[in-house]
């Protein structure tokens, strides 16, 4: 195995690892302050398809979150699957995007 294959993060470990950043960085806030912080950041600069991710991440247990990310995603927007933007839209949703939000 090469130096860098020892050092490739999947995207689950990455969004872990940014989130908790964003932790760190608040933590020397008010906890009040802080959590508003790390939503805000992450509503702001992550894209749907990151924070829902984080979600599926979040409701599975999985991820090793830091306390102050855990709190603060109860302000995190959570984003509709594409199967609900394609009924926001008035359009029938393909099999796929049905099947997908029912996982």
């Amino acid at each position: 195995m090469s130096h860098d294959e020892e050092h490739i993060m999947s995207t689950s470990e990455k969004l872990v690892r940014m989130a908790n950043q964003i932790a760190d960085f608040f933590h020397s806030k008010p906890r009040e302050e802080g959590i508003a912080g790390v939503a805000e950041h992450i509503n702001k600069f992550w894209e749907p398809r990151m924070r829902r991710q984080f979600f599926e991440m979040l409701d599975d247990g999985t991820g090793n979150f830091n306390e102050l990310v855990v709190a603060a995603s109860a302000r995190i927007r959570r984003p509709i699957t594409p199967a609900e933007a394609d009924r926001k839209l008035g359009l029938q949703p393909s099999p796929a995007d049905v099947a997908a939000s029912q996982e």
